[in-house]
């Protein structure tokens, strides 16, 4: 253990090294959030079939996702809008604004496509909006990579 905490030491002193500071917490909550909203739908999806099992039991494991669901998507648009504010948008390419805006346009149609989910009447419409929330929500995972590199 000694030498662990010698090698993180001695790896956090270094002139190149990441540092724990707000940006670090930015980024962290940035990606905690979107691990919660996505992790979160991966494991709706894996346990619908086991939950359909029981009446009303999907609609109940919904709403108790959603409390947890919902901080965490606000959660990642406002550390999202933190994110941008800290980008000298003078110096990026237009094809970094342009993945931007598709980001942008992204997150906010798999919350729409979310919120109508929630509040469909039929299953082939929650089938549908909640594949569209889930397929923009790894789309927007993809192209926030492409832009933090």
């Amino acid at each position: 253990m000694g030498i662990g905490v010698v090698s993180i030491g001695s790896i956090l002193a270094s002139t190149n090294s990441a540092a724990f500071d707000v940006d670090a917490i930015r980024v962290g909550l940035h990606l905690l959030a979107m691990a919660v909203w996505i992790g979160g739908q991966v494991i709706m999806i894996a346990l619908l079939p086991l939950l359909r099992e029981v009446e009303g039991l999907p609609a109940k494991a919904a709403q108790a996702f959603g409390r947890v669901a919902w901080p965490a998507f606000a959660l990642a648009v406002l550390t999202g809008i933190w994110n941008i504010l800290t980008v000298p948008m003078a110096d990026v390419s237009t094809g970094y604004n342009i993945v931007l805006g598709i980001k942008l346009l992204l997150v906010v149609g798999a919350g729409i496509a979310t919120w109508m989910h929630q509040r469909a009447s039929t299953a082939s419409m929650r089938g549908a909006t909640a594949g569209m929330g889930f397929v923009a929500s790894l789309i927007v995972v993809v192209l926030g990579s492409m832009l933090a590199h």
